[in-house]
């Protein structure tokens, strides 16, 4: 039985999802791109990706850099989702997905050259924070890269933070730069590299280069014709708009 959303209480990511969208993160391709560029992955490598979804992001990485990917999701329908995916790609030799919790990574015995996360860390508490990357630290070989991609806020964070969980109903806490090579520094992680940038998610020149022109044409397309759907995201639209100077993107990685 399909279960239908309630578009107005859900958090912004289904809300995008649900008109089409495919890439949800606030920089978008073009930043997760910098993000892969600095890793230098060699075949061979490990890389555990946190909150992996539906496999895709591990399918694109394992086929293009011949790492061997283990993805870690909590939702059991997306584990199986993802499992298909993998299996459809040929990739269940390369590509292992384990249903788990991020907040539990302490359980995780193997060691990795990488692991990846992107818009996560964000959507957690303080305290949240800090418990996933002692866990990511834990699961780093000596020497290992954590790789994320998330959400920055530049000035009058909780404005900026007030808006977002009014738009996207979901406890937004994006940091300065500062605060997030502290909480990096104090899991015990240095940050080697990072960029940042404007908060492009609904940009629409960022979506026409993230999702492509035909896919961008029918997220609008729906969005036009879906008065739910439409309210939502033009609130979301509203609210980056109006944050403008304050939200970006931050991506970095750490060792």
């Amino acid at each position: 039985m399909t279960t239908t959303l309630n578009l107005a209480t859900v958090p912004g990511h289904q809300v995008l999802a649900t008109a089409g969208k495919k890439i949800l993160r606030p920089g978008g391709k073009a930043a997760t791109e910098q993000l892969l560029t600095w890793a230098n992955f060699q075949p061979g490598e490990t890389l555990l990706e946190l909150a992996a979804s539906f496999g895709e992001s591990a399918i694109e990485i394992a086929k293009r850099y011949k790492v061997r990917v283990v993805g870690i999701e909590k939702n059991p329908d997306s584990v199986a989702k993802a499992r298909e995916n993998i299996k459809a790609a040929g990739l269940s030799n390369q590509i292992t997905i384990i249903e788990g919790d991020i907040f539990h990574l302490d359980k995780m015995t193997d060691k990795f050259d990488y692991v990846l996360a992107e818009a996560i860390l964000t959507m957690q508490s303080d305290v949240g924070k800090a418990k996933i990357l002692s866990g990511v630290k834990n699961c780093l070989k000596p020497g290992g890269k954590f790789l994320s991609h998330e959400m920055l806020v530049r000035d009058n964070a909780e404005q900026v933070r007030k808006s977002l969980s009014e738009s996207i109903r979901v406890n937004a806490n994006p940091l300065t730069v500062s605060d997030w090579s502290n909480l990096c520094r104090d899991a015990g992680l240095a940050i080697q590299q990072q960029q940042t940038g404007n908060m492009g998610l609904l940009n629409l020149n960022q979506m026409i280069n993230d999702e492509g022109l035909l896919r961008t044409v029918k997220i609008i397309w729906n969005v036009l014709t879906k008065p739910n759907l439409r309210r939502r995201v033009l609130q979301m639209r509203r609210s980056f708009q109006q944050q403008g100077k304050n939200l970006g993107y931050i991506v970095f990685i750490s060792q």
